[in-house]
């Protein structure tokens, strides 16, 4: 058992998997960075500051009039977070749109490697002597 383990850990299929869950991962972080701080802030001046976020409905339970969500769940209230979810499906538009035009452009990228080597000229394999100078030199050698 111990051997199919170390057959299945040292196949490149699950090391390229961990590499790209590990890149994946700093990837993440960076496009939640790009959303959170670069994006929302531009999409709140344009929605003239609103705060999806902390859009709720109390469904039980006792909170002050404008507060948080995250105050309206500390007080215990069952609340229903729709301005939370709007905000998630935004987020992950976002993320994937970034991840669309990261994915297109790296495409793009490999079609101009491919055609780049399409484009250089193959090396011919060295012309050798034709089947009738073969036959030639073969029918030279039988004369004499």
């Amino acid at each position: 058992m111990l051997s199919e383990f170390k057959d299945f850990i040292a196949k490149g299929n699950v090391m390229d998997m961990a590499v790209g869950i590990i890149v994946g991962a700093a990837f993440t972080a960076i496009v939640k960075s790009m959303v959170g701080d670069l994006i929302n802030p531009i999409i709140g001046v344009f929605t003239g500051g609103v705060d999806f976020t902390n859009l709720y409905i109390v469904l039980s339970g006792e909170v002050p009039a404008g507060a948080s969500l995250e105050a309206a769940r500390e007080a215990g209230a069952a609340v229903f977070a729709h301005g939370a979810f709007i905000m998630a499906v935004i987020n992950f538009l976002m993320i994937a749109f970034v991840v669309f035009m990261l994915v297109r452009y790296v495409n793009k990228v490999k079609e101009a490697a491919e055609k780049k080597e399409e484009a250089a000229p193959a090396e011919e394999a060295p012309a050798g002597p034709s089947e009738l100078d073969v036959l030639l030199e073969i029918r030279d050698s039988l004369k004499k």
